[in-house]
């Protein structure tokens, strides 16, 4: 008995097993494999997976709960579309920074952090007493998720190895987007229950049990990685980086209902400027032998630079979906909460099924996948389109079935699969970068999806009808969707 616990203690094994030895185990679990004690399994995995989830249901569960939360607080429309703007800018601005801080400080450390600072800022929008405290609350709580999010996938790149690193990137994708789909039915759901006559509020309080068992579970599940050698913050490129998603962003979600004045239009112009300053400042840093923020010499890997290129159209389609079809729904078809978000759950359930055959198609066709997935992505949109045409405004759950259902499994032969191709080729030591690049990517494509969809959408409503400005606008997502499948053409046909 006191032998098996001195064998089991890293300092015992450290004095009683030869160098050699150590050395023909570290050679047998293969080059850059995680030992055992850093070894993610299966519930640090699921442990990870709630945190990625929750940031992006919380992206998406005010969807259905706006027009409740604007007449309990007597908030403007352009305050409400704060609620949505501030969290997104937050968390898209801070994603690549919490990356780096992974790296530096430990990344199981800037989780477990993270997730307790969301807890806590989902704890104070809930109590919000006024509007402008929930928007507050909101900037602050997407700067948690931007700490705890890059996390998740620099861990599983750093603490798992070949046919288990695949089974996780499949499973984080389809919970991102599983994650997308179920925040809008919860919202809805959420909302009409009326918990305890929190109305609205429960969209946020209902996060902080989840919140409380995955602190328990990562102290016990989550192994601490981080790089062999972390660089220091760069402060330059963080800042311009802030400042050119924030010259894009903020004007594009705060424009239509501020009137489109003067600042709105200058910081759209100063947009291309401040994105080729903090190139400029990457690049240099990169030659320089430092590691910027966005290494410029990253996107030399050809998976991540035509994986990112894909994710862009498809996640800015996918939110603008999101939001526009809430609103309708709600607003021009005269459905309630829970049947606006229940009228999705068939994109739910596709996804989620589709995304459990996903990992086999890709080992049997490779990235021919993600075209397939665009292809029934785009008749499922045709589908809602046609739905829509014949039956607005009598439409809900019976008439969108047919379109969302195959819209979902569409949407869940690419997501999974092109999060998988992105990271395939990021090495270990860089994890904590590459996932924040891409998450960034992705988060600041979902609330360009809101902001160009949702514009459009809302600017095209009091001259054409509800109807016919959704079929637009519809139209032009299916056009992304086009592009998207064109694309994945282009992608190595073996995923890694």
């Amino acid at each position: 008995m006191t032998q098996t616990t001195s064998t089991s203690t890293p300092t015992s094994t450290s004095t009683s097993v030869p160098a050699s030895a150590s050395a023909s185990a570290s050679r047998a679990r293969g080059a850059g494999a995680p030992a055992p004690d850093h070894a993610l399994g299966p519930l640090g995995l699921f442990t990870v997976l709630l945190g990625a989830a929750l940031p992006l249901i919380d992206f998406f569960i005010v969807n259905v709960a706006l027009p409740t939360m604007g007449r309990d607080l007597a908030a403007s429309e352009s305050v409400l579309e704060l609620v949505v703007a501030g969290y997104g800018l937050a968390y898209a601005v801070l994603l690549v920074l919490g990356g780096r801080l992974g790296d530096l400080f430990g990344r199981r450390r800037l989780f477990l952090g993270g997730m307790a600072a969301f807890g806590l800022t989902s704890l104070a929008c809930g109590l919000a007493p006024d509007a402008w405290s929930l928007v507050a609350a909101r900037v602050v709580q997407g700067a948690s998720a931007a700490a705890m999010v890059p996390q998740v996938l620099a861990t599983i790149q750093s603490a798992t190895e070949g046919p288990r690193r695949a089974k996780a990137m499949s499973l984080y994708g389809a919970t991102a987007g599983l994650s997308m789909v179920a925040g809008q039915i919860l919202g809805g759901v959420l909302v009409a229950a009326d918990i305890a006559g929190s109305g609205w509020r429960s969209v946020f309080l209902v996060n902080v049990p989840f919140v409380i068992v995955g602190l328990l579970l990562a102290v016990r599940t989550v192994p601490e990685t981080r790089s062999q050698r972390p660089e220091p913050v760069d402060g330059a490129g963080t800042v311009l980086l802030a400042a050119a998603l924030l010259t894009l962003l903020a004007p594009l979600t705060e424009g239509r209902a501020a009137g489109w004045p003067l600042w709105t239009w200058l910081s759209l112009a100063a947009f291309p400027l401040v994105t080729g300053a903090f190139y400029a400042v990457e690049r240099r840093a990169d030659r320089q032998g430092r590691t910027p923020l966005v290494p410029p010499s990253l996107f030399a890997l050809t998976t991540l630079r035509r994986g990112l290129t894909i994710m862009a159209p498809l996640a800015v389609g996918f939110s603008g979906f999101m939001f526009v079809i809430a609103v309708a729904l709600q607003s021009g078809a005269g459905l309630g909460p829970v049947r606006a978000g229940l009228a999705l759950a068939p994109m739910a359930l596709t996804f989620f099924l589709a995304s459990l055959a996903g990992p086999r198609l890709v080992a049997r066709f490779g990235a021919r996948v993600v075209t397939a997935g665009a292809v029934l992505q785009g008749v499922g949109v045709v589908l809602i389109v046609l739905a829509v045409r014949a039956d607005w405004p009598d439409v809900g759950f019976v008439e969108l079935l047919p379109g969302a259902a195959v819209a979902g499994a569409g949407q869940a032969l690419q997501l999974p699969v092109v999060m998988r191709i992105v990271m395939s080729e990021v090495p270990p030591a860089r994890a904590g970068v590459g996932s924040g690049v891409m998450v960034t990517t992705q988060q600041a494509s979902l609330a360009l999806g809101v902001a160009t969809l949702g514009t459009l959408f809302l600017s095209l409503v009091p001259a054409m009808g509800m109807r016919d400005a959704l079929l637009t606008t519809l139209a032009v997502q299916l056009a992304g969707v086009a592009v998207t499948g064109l694309l994945s053409l282009r992608l190595p046909r073996k995923v890694g």
